[in-house]
């Protein structure tokens, strides 16, 4: 194989609403945490359920729809690619941190269930236009979370129409 490859596709539950902040440089990033559940039998014969939990971050417009539109406990698809990042604790040892840098999300579950999310949300737009608008959308690029931020390149032109809204 003549390349390499680094993306991730996850459909899990949000374990928090996200964290919505802006670089000295007013990029918008996203930060939010994703449970994702496997279920098996073990040894014995009984149910077993193990969840795994992904730190994702989202740029951007991305960042922006995220921090607007997902609560916690939403079911979403996220697709990105997975970044380390490595530092020393206080105790000089090295450390390194695992996430998800979302390039794509989706909210997934019923529009009546979208709709009641919004309407128990106070502080929550409750026009199912924007929901869908929000629906999906992707950043150009991102920015590890502990280097200095750097201005990323514009966003890509075009625009999320209502032929992209799923439904």
């Amino acid at each position: 194989m003549a390349g390499t490859v680094n993306k991730v596709i996850l459909i899990g539950r949000l374990g928090r609403d996200p964290e919505l902040k802006y670089t000295p440089s007013g990029v918008p990033v996203a930060k939010f945490s994703l449970a994702t559940d496997e279920s098996y039998k073990d040894r014995n014969g009984e149910q077993q359920k193990k969840t795994e939990w992904h730190n994702i971050v989202a740029w951007q417009k991305l960042a922006e729809i995220c921090g607007e539109y997902l609560t916690k406990g939403k079911l979403v698809y996220i697709e990105g690619r997975i970044q380390s990042r490595q530092w020393e604790d206080q105790d000089k040892n090295k450390r390194t941190a695992y996430e998800i840098v979302a390039q794509r999300m989706q909210m997934l579950g019923s529009k009546a269930e979208s709709e009641r999310s919004s309407m128990s949300e106070s502080d929550r737009p409750a026009a199912s236009e924007a929901r869908a608008a929000a629906a999906t959308a992707s950043p150009a690029s991102e920015q590890p979370a502990d280097s200095p931020p750097a201005e990323p390149p514009p966003p890509p032109s075009s625009e999320i129409t209502d032929e992209d809204i799923p439904f």
